[in-house]
């Protein structure tokens, strides 16, 4: 009697270990095919980061943009735009709420414990903007203990605080940020180079200071860990376009949009 309820037990637990590995390994197969049955695939961004993504109108623009809808593309569908704050993308993605992120992405290691990254396409740097003729910052030396304005859960937020200050002030974009270094209210603002330009060109009496504040780094897109399938399609996306030149063409093309 004894003997037969430990196969009874032992037979169930083989059948929940062959239940969660099957769960396990068709996560990826689930998405893949939900993307196909609903004829969509979403893209979550914050569209506050040119020339990346931007909005013009309804419309979400930019060089990330392109790229996402040559993935929807590939996989035959129609692409969906979820613009939302920044810091919450990952848990969004990992929530199912988003089926892949792009929104000048950069690749660390906190990152990579959440989410699956695809190559990387773009490589970019932190730069400084401040006022116009303000002396007091010249370079990175001149940052210690001052009021920094950056984008919430950035790079360029953990730059900041690790090496340059303890005032360091979030916004939900760096145009917000901007504002708030013309009015007096920040001694500078920390954020990508590209974004930076742009934000300056848009904003007479903001200058981009020459020295770069960090080290350079490198953008990818991001999916959830389980979905190698279509990381892998995202990353054949990302090498056609890469050889064809297209993603350079982008950047620049949306560069110039002011």
């Amino acid at each position: 009697m004894k003997k037969s309820r430990w196969m009874v037990v032992l037979f169930l637990l083989s059948s929940m270990t062959i239940s969660m590995i099957g769960c396990g390994s068709s996560t990826t197969v689930d998405t893949m095919k939900k993307i196909k049955k609903k004829g969509e695939i979403v893209w979550g961004t914050n569209a506050a980061f040119p020339p990346f993504e931007m909005r013009k109108g309804d419309e979400v623009i930019g060089a990330d943009a392109e790229i996402a809808a040559k993935i929807a593309d590939k996989l035959g569908v129609k692409l969906k735009v979820e613009d939302m704050d920044f810091e919450g993308l990952i848990n969004a993605l990992n929530a199912k709420k988003v089926d892949f992120v792009a929104a000048g992405l950069t690749v660390r290691p906190d990152r990579e414990e959440q989410v699956l990254f695809t190559d990387k396409y773009f490589k970019a740097v932190q730069k400084i903007i401040v006022r116009e003729g303000d002396t007091k910052i010249k370079g990175t030396k001149d940052l210690k203990d001052k009021a920094i304005g950056v984008q919430k859960g950035t790079t360029g937020a953990i730059v900041a605080e690790e090496n340059y200050t303890k005032n360091v002030v979030r916004f939900d974009n760096g145009p917000e940020a901007a504002i708030d270094l013309k009015n007096g209210r920040l001694d500078a603002v920390l954020i990508d180079n590209l974004p930076a330009q742009m934000i300056a060109g848009q904003n007479p009496g903001l200058a981009v200071l020459d020295e770069k504040a960090a080290d350079d780094e490198e953008y990818a897109m991001a999916v959830r860990k389980s979905d190698k399938n279509l990381q892998k399609v995202i990353n054949e996306v990302l090498r056609e376009l890469q050889s064809d030149g297209k993603i350079d063409e982008w950047v620049k093309e949306y560069s110039f949009l002011q």
